[in-house]
């Protein structure tokens, strides 16, 4: 679907819960755009969330439909998103499903290809990528052209256990913000490699998991091989959520929770690199010299926007242009798949053949 921008758009959502609800709530605030209705499998819920918005509540996603929708939000369980994304992407309407796409590949791929067979917009929800320090991340490197090849990346997403998302492991429900990341990073390619331990402590799937993912290089690319150490913990005592991203252009951390990051540019610090090597080289003592003040830390410059705004309004643009969304149903597809693959390797590494732990 293409418009132009003075068109209004006639959204809705299906699915108002804890994430939902701020889909319904954006749409209805935002200017040039019309939220039709609501849907939910708890009928009073849709009703509570249609007053609140002035719109409609409707009990089934065909009745929305039937009303004359655009675009829709899908913020349904994971294991529902196929279900109520599918006569919305048989119409050839517009999705933003939430993340994950869907709880395993299969099914993720035949959401793909629903939205690929009937020219349907379909973006991913992976709200992590418009957090305004990513943004911020973002705008620092294309403002200067200088790109941070990642060579290591490190990332700890660690949380008390909320007892949400029971349903599946911690991989699928937090790691899986870190992979949509860090395989963005990576020009969207999934991991040549992995190896991955986890832990099921309270539910009966890993609630405790590092996954150590490598990409092999090409040799156009500059060769070599780059490192990601991911963990991600619903067991922990505090709140952790940090990326620290080590490439030969430089270094960036990335604290999402703080809403603060870092950056160290190669270039800006080359001349003090360069006397540091020359004084090591001819013998120099430099165990008094200060690291922190040799080197030109940028303090990266943070919005105020709010990452679900942010979102939809990356959504919608897509639907009024017919671009390729942001975080279209391929890289939703590489997430899951990902995800996947390292869920099959926390089974081989508690001695579950392969082939098994992917059946």
């Amino acid at each position: 679907m293409s418009t132009t921008p003075n068109t209004p758009l006639r959204c809705g959502a299906v699915g108002v819960g804890r994430m939902g609800q701020h889909h319904a709530r954006v749409y209805a605030e935002m200017e040039g755009i019309e939220l039709v209705g609501v849907v939910d499998a708890n009928f009073e819920r849709a009703q509570e969330i249609a007053k609140k918005h002035g719109c409609k509540a409707f009990a089934t996603e065909q009745e929305l439909l039937e009303a004359g929708v655009d675009a829709v939000s899908i913020a349904v369980p994971t294991t529902y998103h196929l279900k109520s994304a599918e006569p919305f992407l048989k119409a050839g309407l517009a999705c933003l499903i939430e993340k994950p796409l869907a709880g395993d590949a299969d099914e993720a791929e035949k959401i793909k290809h629903l939205a690929e067979e009937h020219n349907a917009c379909l973006m991913v929800g992976h709200i992590e990528r418009f957090n305004p320090i990513m943004r911020a991340m973002q705008s620092a490197t294309a403002s200067t052209g200088e790109r941070i090849m990642p060579r290591f990346m490190e990332v700890h997403r660690v949380s008390p256990m909320t007892f949400r998302s029971m349903d599946i492991g911690v991989v699928m429900d937090m790691m899986i913000h870190d992979l949509d990341v860090v395989l963005m990073l990576m020009g969207g390619r999934e991991p040549d490699e992995i190896q991955a331990s986890g832990v099921a402590v309270v539910s009966e799937f890993e609630d405790i998991c590092n996954a150590r993912l490598v990409w092999n290089i090409p040799e156009g690319e500059g060769g070599g091989q780059c490192v990601a150490n991911i963990t991600a913990s619903r067991l922990a005592m505090k709140t952790e959520r940090v990326t620290r991203i080590t490439g030969e252009g430089g270094y960036i951390k990335i604290d999402y929770a703080a809403k603060t990051g870092t950056m160290i540019r190669k270039t800006a610090n080359e001349l003090q690199m360069r006397e540091v090597r020359e004084q090591l080289s001819s013998g120099q003592d430099l165990t008094d010299l200060d690291w922190t003040e040799l080197i030109n830390l940028e303090p990266l410059t943070i919005d105020d926007g709010e990452p679900i705004v942010k979102e939809i309004e990356a959504f919608l643009d897509a639907v009024r242009t017919g671009e390729q969304p942001a975080i279209d149903a391929e890289a939703g597809f590489a997430n899951v798949r990902t995800a996947e693959r390292i869920v099959a390797a926390i089974q081989v590494s508690q001695g579950v053949s392969s082939q098994t732990a992917l059946s």
